[in-house]
């Protein structure tokens, strides 16, 4: 995606990643066209292109902000970060689901890598939740593990239709997590 502040060019931005969104529910993501995001948006190819290098470039635009927001979110977090996970989640059930169902949860997986690796040198050491776990650490493995660990139990959840409770979910996540912090030997 190109950047830009233009009002013109972020509306056109917003109305190219409707159209695919709306394409996505009615076909199956491998199949949609560009042709068909035009149609769909009633924009120019110029412009769609003025903006984007492909229909892929629009997805992972789309994901990238979200990310932003979760990155912010997290970061920011004043509670516990479970909570925080699962209420983004469950905020953008919407798209997840729609993601699921053009199986597209391995390419939002990949995103997160990248995003929150990119992140990790200019994060604010005071507002993440995990700097004090990390401390003297390598953070990109433990960053990796945190991520493949709570990617897994959200694409789960998603997967099963985000039909379990997800205080039930953070439960067995936090009891596991104190069953091994009290088990030595499993970590050690």
């Amino acid at each position: 995606m190109y950047e830009s502040v233009n009002p013109s060019a972020i509306r056109s931005q917003k109305e190219i990643t409707d159209a695919l969104l709306k394409l996505m529910q009615e076909h199956p993501y491998n199949e949609i066209t560009v042709k068909q995001i035009l149609s769909e948006s009633k924009l120019a190819r110029k412009t769609f292109y003025r903006n984007y290098d492909s229909k892929d470039d629009v997805l992972i635009s789309l994901l990238k902000r979200h990310l932003h927001e979760y990155f912010d979110i997290v970061n920011n977090a004043k509670g516990d970060v479970l909570t925080t996970i699962f209420s983004f989640a469950d905020s953008n059930r919407p798209l997840l689901l729609l993601l699921d169902k053009n199986d597209l949860l391995p390419v939002a997986l990949n995103c997160l890598n990248e995003y929150f690796l990119s992140q990790l040198s200019m994060q604010n050491k005071e507002l993440n939740p995990f700097a004090e776990l990390f401390e003297g650490l390598d953070s990109e493995y433990l960053l990796m593990l945190n991520i493949g660990a709570i990617w897994n139990v959200i694409s789960h959840w998603v997967r099963c239709g985000m039909q379990d409770d997800p205080d039930e979910i953070k439960q067995s996540v936090r009891l596991y997590l104190e069953r091994i912090s009290s088990q030595p030997s499993i970590v050690s």
